[in-house]
């Protein structure tokens, strides 16, 4: 797993350590993740049990032999919402093995402004000790910009969000699923497809939830997901899951400078 910086000084670093990062983002080492965040992981069935069964797919295994993910949310909460020390607790909430990584997804409008920024760099570094501390790796999961229907949609939303996940990413050596970037790049492919519930234009719908396990798949274990069969059990169509799937796989290579 490659980090991507900012900075000059950012970028060669993270890119000097690619080559371990990706030894570690193995099937075999990442098999206990723990999710954190809000109600973007939660809809449609939650993007954890569609990377879930993504990952069982790529590796041969059916839905009856899933790997222990854990994802806990709280609707609109930001990161510093979240009890850590509890969650990370081996007993707490009913896993005795320690968790191998921790997927931080910070408030959706965490990059709006100044003071939204200073407190989601502030609330992911203290995560990031605690999850440190008990072995485990941090992964900040970049959110979706709101879709145009949105009272507070911004051309400049996705940029804004990608510059912050990144900088903070870079001080603390996280890896960063680049699923705002692969929103963006859907949406420029083909304008007509809708990853947002129309509702309220910033919760992702079935295709979007879809498309951020994809991104998930490549950047944490780079498996790509072209090709996959899994479609949600027949809900979404198989010409915009294959879309996803291409799309998902461009960012992260693109997101990985490859």
């Amino acid at each position: 797993m490659i980090r991507h910086a900012c900075s000059l000084a950012g970028a060669m670093l993270l890119l000097a350590s690619s080559s371990a990062l990706a030894q570690e983002g193995t099937p075999e080492t990442l098999r206990q993740i723990l999710f954190v965040g809000n109600s973007y992981f939660y809809y449609n069935d939650s993007i954890h049990n569609h990377l879930n069964r993504m990952l069982a797919e790529a590796e041969g295994r059916s839905d009856d032999d899933l790997l222990p993910f854990r994802s806990i949310t709280i609707s609109g909460g930001s990161l510093d919402h979240h009890p850590y020390e509890h969650y990370l607790t081996p007993g707490a909430i009913g896993y005795d093995e320690p968790f191998d990584a921790v997927i931080l997804a910070g408030h959706s409008a965490a990059a709006n402004s100044d003071n939204r920024r200073a407190r989601f760099r502030d609330a992911v570094l203290a995560a990031n000790e605690l999850i440190t501390e008990h072995g485990a790796e941090t992964v900040l999961y970049m959110t979706h910009a709101y879709g145009e229907g949105h009272e507070n949609h911004s051309p400049e939303m996705t940029h804004n969000l990608e510059s912050l996940y990144t900088e903070v990413a870079a001080e603390i050596g996280a890896t960063v699923i680049p699923v705002g970037l692969a929103f963006a790049k859907a949406y420029k492919e083909q304008p007509d497809l809708e990853l947002h519930v129309e509702f309220d234009h910033s919760h992702p719908n079935l295709a979007g939830s879809y498309l951020a396990a994809a991104t998930a798949l490549a950047t944490l274990y780079g498996v790509s997901p072209v090709g996959l069969e899994y479609d949600y059990y027949d809900r979404l169509d198989p010409e915009t899951a294959a879309f996803l799937q291409q799309v998902a796989a461009d960012t992260v290579a693109e997101f990985n400078g490859n």
